[in-house]
């Protein structure tokens, strides 16, 4: 899949995960990271699976991403509450 098809299916995977999670932070270049951050996890979640990873552009390949993306959003949330919890 080439540079253009991986930050399309990024920024589809990334809107459609900041919707589930609810996630607050805003802008084109964060949404298209958390997407292609996503892939890379529910590529490789999906191939430890025994599965097919992401390869070509189609819907398969936009809801594998947005899963891994929901996963990263979900620990980076965990993350931030737990750091925040500790200040006074």
């Amino acid at each position: 899949m080439g540079l253009l098809w991986w930050a399309l299916t990024g920024l589809l995977a990334g809107l459609l995960a900041r919707w589930i999670v609810k996630d607050d932070r805003q802008g084109c270049l964060y949404t298209t990271a958390v997407g292609v951050l996503g892939a890379l996890v529910g590529g490789a979640l999906m191939q430890a699976s025994g599965r097919k990873g992401i390869n070509e552009f189609d819907l398969r390949s936009v809801l594998v991403a947005a899963l891994g993306a929901v996963l990263l959003l979900l620990l980076l949330q965990a993350v931030g509450s737990r750091k925040g919890s500790r200040r006074r």
